[in-house]
């Protein structure tokens, strides 16, 4: 959903704007937080479920179907706007007549990606590898992974002194998002005695694992603390700490292609073993431009230690991740979508009379 957010903040004041999203999760909240009207409609996934759950997943579709016609008679849109999940299905089949946008965050699509590329007008895309996914090349735009304005507004000296981190030592990011990754913060976990004789950590858990890393903090010394800075989740200060930051440790999804390539950032990449394969799909091209290590997660416990320590204890490797994830970078990619977007809203209405 940040991607979305990214090109609703470049839109601006150009165009009204309704998100149409799921009825549970945090989705709600960051949308309304952000100043965007926010309306629920019902959903479901249909691919992997079991037949158990399929009747009442399709029947959820039905209703989000129904639910997504009555938003479109109501609010009118000149375009459609779509970033993926089984949520934008309903609105997809409702409003087929309608010129739409897809963007696609990570390399490879999944189903409901695949399913939203069949009416999307326009498809826009991260990197120039996703191309080889989609039909009809003439519908593809490549423009990068948008970024949030607010993650860059942030250098490596106002990040540190935000956080309260020396300037003269390291600091490694350890994140995975709002949920957080429990088998990287276990192995954190038990690395990190080693880890902060190494560097600073700033380490975001995630609220699920919060209470248990909290709890683990109790029993290290004074010294330590001062270099570990743990947190269940950032909002406003994640460009500070990606900007402050000298080496990030995180699971492979598709901000890691926007994210990291804007503060030049290398990475160790940790793809998620129990999902679709897109996030070893991002890994794999971040480390085949050399600005990513990719780790295993099932090793991650014997093998992070060591490849922190390898990277940070030589300068010209962390320099030479750090150009190569930096000529990845797209500045400008949430602008671009916007005036796709603004293309073909004109187009529809100009269609209009």
């Amino acid at each position: 959903m940040y991607p979305a957010l990214a090109v609703l903040q470049a839109l601006s004041d150009k165009a009204d704007i309704l998100w149409v999203g799921g009825e549970a999760g945090m989705e709600a909240r960051l949308v309304e937080r952000a100043g965007v009207p926010f309306k629920a409609i019902p959903a479901a996934g249909v691919h992997g479920v079991g037949l158990r759950r399929l009747p009442g997943n399709l029947v959820r579709l039905g209703r989000g179907f129904l639910a997504a016609r009555r938003i479109l008679a109501d609010f009118r849109p000149d375009v459609l706007f779509f970033t993926g999940g089984y949520v934008a299905v309903p609105m997809a089949l409702a409003g087929w007549r309608l010129p739409s946008l897809l963007y696609v965050p990570d390399i490879e699509p999944g189903l409901a990606l695949n399913t939203l590329a069949r009416f999307a007008s326009r498809i826009c895309i991260t990197v120039e590898e996703s191309a080889r996914f989609f039909r009809r090349p003439s519908r593809l735009r490549l423009t990068g992974y948008p970024v949030r304005r607010e993650l860059s507004g942030w250098t490596r000296q106002t990040g540190r002194q935000a956080l309260g981190l020396s300037e003269g030592e390291p600091v490694l990011l350890v994140t995975g998002g709002s949920k957080g990754a429990r088998s990287i913060n276990r192995a954190v976990l038990a690395s990190l005695p080693g880890l902060l004789e190494l560097t600073q950590v700033v380490h975001i858990t995630g609220e699920l694992d919060w209470p248990e890393v909290e709890a683990q903090t109790r029993s290290l010394s004074e010294a330590q603390l001062a270099r570990y800075h743990v947190y269940p989740y950032l909002h406003e200060e994640m460009g500070a700490v990606l900007a402050a930051a000298d080496l990030v440790l995180s699971r492979g999804g598709a901000s890691a292609l926007g994210e990291y390539p804007l503060f030049g950032l290398p990475a160790i990449l940790v793809p998620y073993p129990h999902a679709w394969r897109y996030q070893k799909v991002n890994a794999a091209y971040l480390t085949s431009k050399g600005a990513a290590v990719t780790l295993e997660d099932g090793r991650l416990s014997e093998t992070l230690l060591p490849t922190v320590r390898a990277i940070l204890q030589t300068p010209e490797r962390l320099e030479t991740m750090r150009a190569c994830m930096q000529r990845l970078a797209h500045p400008n990619a949430a602008a671009e979508i916007a005036d796709q977007l603004l293309a073909l809203a004109e187009t529809r209405r100009g269609d209009h009379g």
